[in-house]
């Protein structure tokens, strides 16, 4: 445990977890929440609930993950909450249509996945993290039970919602079901009696109702604090794996460290605030300075806080070898079945990049070599049909400019 950081006075606490936030409801409560803390001994509960719709985690995930860990270093108790239930209803937050429910054998398996990555960021140390999973409650709650949480909002409150009423505006249909789910994640807070909630800005209409419940079950309203999306490596839209515009958590350091120098300029002040602790004045000064410093900077800070046993020297040599058009040495290999091959002995270059899992089938594959970001030997390769023989020695196909694996013949 950080034993400075837990000392610290309840103002010098309220600034450190006031970085980086967009909305704070309110400042006022969270400071009295920390005050009460110091004097009473007795930590926060902070709770941040998560749907494992996905069984990835980029460092758009790790922004509130991080402020997690800051909670934890502050000797608080933060509870990682998985929605085995509600991801079963499916939170429309932010979309135009329903997201597809899953079934909960699928929210379960990427609950596993999730919570090992979450270990990345936050103390595994259950004096400061509390993992639990909401179907705890919910699935055991009968008809009358949800008629008599129903009762507690109203249906004009729910539909205060920007996205309920950009959609009921548009004519696109509400289920009943997703009135539900605010008010499904609130009862969450009151389940585990939370003091402090954390969510992405798509989430404070939720986590307000939340707040409310909790006055309304006579508990004392929790703290909502949302922080910002990450921007993804396209500039434009919110990290997303789907969008391919991400950073994975558990990307190999030299990946990520390629990647997080090719964070679009404009996007370097979020990323410096949100996915570091180097100071304000610092910071200020790197982006007064040459560009390619300052994501140098990033790269070594982010890839050194998920990778500390990363060589950060090898990972830095390796991205301006190959920005020199370089073939790294050190590149995964892969020996393929000689029974891939064709009559004529050689072999669809679109099944090998599937096979190099450069891409997910082959018809994506296609498309790539087709929009020219696929690599053999170093050379743009053109045919979206085409096949080439193995030589003993194999080949590096390549996509992009730091994803290499080298193709073998084999038996």
């Amino acid at each position: 445990m950080n034993d400075i950081r837990r000392q610290l006075p309840a103002e010098e606490q309220l600034e450190l977890l006031k970085r980086g936030v967009v909305d704070l409801v309110t400042e006022d409560d969270l400071r009295r929440k920390l005050t009460r803390s110091l004097e009473t001994g007795i930590p926060l509960r902070v709770k941040l609930g998560a749907d494992p719709t996905r069984p990835d985690l980029h460092l758009g995930h790790a922004v509130i993950l991080r402020k997690m860990r800051q909670f934890q270093d502050l000797g608080h108790r933060v509870i990682m909450l998985i929605g085995d239930f509600t991801a079963m209803i499916g939170d429309p937050s932010g979309k135009s249509k329903t997201r597809p429910p899953l079934t909960l054998e699928e929210t379960r398996a990427n609950a596993q996945s999730y919570l090992e990555q979450c270990r990345l960021v936050l103390r595994d140390d259950p004096e400061v993290l509390e993992v639990r999973f909401n179907g705890e409650w919910l699935e055991p709650m009968g008809y009358a039970d949800v008629i008599r949480l129903a009762s507690r909002y109203t249906v004009a409150r729910i539909l205060e919602r920007d996205d309920f009423t950009k959609r009921l505006n548009a004519g696109t249909p509400i289920s009943v079901h997703e009135l539900l789910y605010p008010l499904t994640q609130g009862y969450d807070s009151v389940a585990l009696q939370a003091d402090v909630e954390l969510g992405g800005t798509d989430q404070l209409f939720n986590n307000l109702v939340g707040r409310a419940l909790q006055r309304d079950y006579g508990q004392e309203a929790q703290v909502v604090l949302t922080l910002p999306l990450l921007v993804g490596l396209d500039g434009v839209e919110k990290m997303s794996k789907s969008l391919d515009n991400y950073i994975g958590l558990t990307d190999e350091p030299h990946l990520m460290f390629a990647k997080l120098m090719k964070v679009p300029d404009p996007l370097l002040p979020n990323y410096f605030t949100l996915l570091t602790d180097l100071p304000q004045s610092q910071v200020a000064e790197l982006l007064a300075g040459h560009p390619v410093a300052a994501h140098r900077v990033l790269a070594r800070e982010v890839v050194a806080w998920l990778h500390p046993e990363a060589d950060l020297d090898a990972a830095e040599e390796r991205f301006r070898s190959v920005a020199q058009g370089a073939i790294p040495g050190n590149i995964p290999s892969v020996a393929v079945p000689s029974d891939l091959a064709g009559d004529d002995g050689r072999y669809s270059v679109a099944r090998l990049a599937v096979l190099a899992g450069l891409e997910p089938s082959n018809g994506a594959a296609r498309k790539l070599i087709q929009n020219r970001g696929l690599r053999l030997d170093g050379e743009t390769y053109t045919e979206p049909q085409g096949s080439v023989a193995l030589p003993t020695g194999g080949v590096v196909i390549q996509k992009g400019k730091d994803r290499f694996v080298r193709l073998t013949p084999g038996t």
